[in-house]
């Protein structure tokens, strides 16, 4: 491929499923759809964690989290480690973000060249660290706002998603051609879908009145012979308890309304691009960060390794981008190679970053034996997991004893039916956990995550200060 710029969008906990051009029933998307169809749409795209901070130090470095030791939404990305800006800026590329990082400072060297309007850690760059205290897991207090904050109306989340569509589209307006004579990188990195979920009325509107699809009933055994992670984590994340038939509709139909707002943002950012004539010199990538539950499984937000938290739509088109849909494992991790690739850089080989590859090339070549790493260090949860992804197949390991879990997503799409602890299935659950053992040792991994986070929690003062200080549900707007 002819070096060209890169245009990468990014959203917020959009959850794969919820696009038109991923079959969804009733989400209108027609931007992303469009897009979709001029290029290449990956039909099983994955976060490598199924929460912020941890998934954008993959996306930024191109690891995982057990390599950049990002565990938590209070350790994030900081510029420890290389990531795809530092290598672009380098080498006299322009690499600009406008919007949400979730990095810790803008006073870190975190590797663009220019900061527009970024989102960072709240609390000065500490986070969230209540999340540091895991053993006894405290309780969330703040859930309860999801419920209160559905329907109708503005946040200060869509204000400052308008507020990143009309400086990308200026930002595009004054560049529109190669900036020092090579290919430029614009990321721009919406908040929305993310809750509280409240939509703009126009885009609320769009779901009014029209029936919803069914929410997906708990896994089989979850709590009764038990998944005591899983208990442990909705008695944590506790957001259904605070729900009822109106809210919980309200908070559907508000979700999908931020899906349509954040689609036609973006239809907004398109339109600059052709308007500025670097179009037909530009590849876009859409992504998001993670996906979203909303209330399947009894659940909402992410943190867990069901498809709706972990699975994230990827998209990409432009000139020389194979057009179809891709049924290759993907992961954000492959953004660094890819957006590499794009602008000129010659490949890196498989052992400088292992889980990196150009998804110009997954989309052109077909890999069905590879497999996908996703994990979870974070609040909430009693120890660490896993998930490896691989085929039809998805295996899910808790360190610490607890039973592994085994799904087989071509028969039971809504993972509903748990093979784990099913005897014929025990030589596919051994090669899953094989496949695990080729990346980490979990236990180990999890030791290192607790032994981390507990050093980080004596340097704030320890649980009760770190429990006193303000806690939040979402990162709040400061800038």
């Amino acid at each position: 491929m002819k070096p060209r710029n890169v245009l990468v969008v990014c959203s917020d906990e959009h959850a794969r499923s919820a696009l038109g051009c991923y079959g969804h029933p009733l989400v209108q998307t027609p931007n992303l759809d469009k897009l979709a169809g001029l290029g290449t749409r990956f039909a099983r795209g994955y976060t490598p964690s199924p929460i912020c901070v941890p998934a954008r130090a993959c996306l930024a470095t191109g690891t995982h989290v057990h390599e950049n030791r990002c565990w938590s939404s209070a350790q994030p990305y900081q510029g420890q480690a290389e990531s795809w800006m530092h290598r672009l800026r380098e080498r006299d590329h322009a690499v600009v973000s406008v919007g949400k990082l979730h990095f810790r400072s803008g006073d870190d060297d975190n590797g663009f060249s220019e900061e527009i309007l970024p989102m960072h850690l709240a609390n000065d760059g500490i986070g969230w660290p209540q999340g540091l205290v895991r053993d006894p897991l405290p309780g969330f207090a703040e859930a309860a706002e999801m419920a209160r904050e559905v329907g109708a109306g503005d946040t200060t989340y869509t204000e400052y998603d308008r507020d990143i569509t009309d400086a990308a589209c200026r930002w595009l307006g004054r560049y529109p051609r190669k900036i020092s004579n090579k290919p430029w990188v614009l990321f721009v990195s919406f908040v929305s879908p993310h809750y509280p979920l409240m939509a703009p009325k126009p885009f609320y509107d769009l779901y009014k009145g029209r029936p919803l699809p069914a929410t997906t009933k708990r896994a089989h055994r979850d709590d009764e012979e038990g998944h005591a992670v899983i208990a442990e984590m909705r008695k944590f994340w506790a957001y259904d308890e605070y729900f009822d038939d109106d809210s919980r509709d309200k908070g559907k139909r508000g979700y999908y309304g931020l899906c349509s707002f954040v689609d036609d943002n973006i239809r907004k950012v398109l339109s600059a691009l052709e308007e500025s004539g670097a179009g037909r010199d530009t590849v876009v990538l859409y992504i998001s960060d993670h996906g979203e539950m909303l209330g399947n499984h009894g659940m909402w937000a992410k943190s867990v390794m069901y498809e709706d938290a972990v699975g994230v739509p990827v998209i990409m088109a432009g000139p020389g981008v194979a057009q179809g849909v891709c049924d290759s494992l993907v992961s954000l991790t492959d953004v660094a190679a890819t957006i590499e690739d794009i602008v000129g850089f010659e490949a890196r080989t498989a052992g400088e970053v292992w889980q990196s590859r150009s998804l110009v090339q997954s989309a052109e070549q077909a890999m069905p034996e590879r497999f996908i790493l996703s994990e979870y260090h974070d609040g909430g949860a009693p120890t660490g997991f896993y998930m490896i992804r691989q085929g039809d197949w998805k295996y899910v390991h808790y360190a610490g004893g607890y039973p592994p879990q085994l799904f087989n997503l071509a028969d039971d799409p809504e993972e509903l039916n748990d093979l784990g602890r099913v005897d014929r299935y025990e030589g596919q659950l051994m090669q899953m956990h094989d496949r695990l053992r080729e990346i980490l040792e979990p236990e180990e991994v999890n030791q290192q995550a607790f032994a981390d986070q507990a050093q980080l929690l004596e340097r704030y003062g320890g649980a009760e200060k770190v429990l006193a200080m303000p806690g939040f549900n979402h990162t709040p707007v400061g800038r």
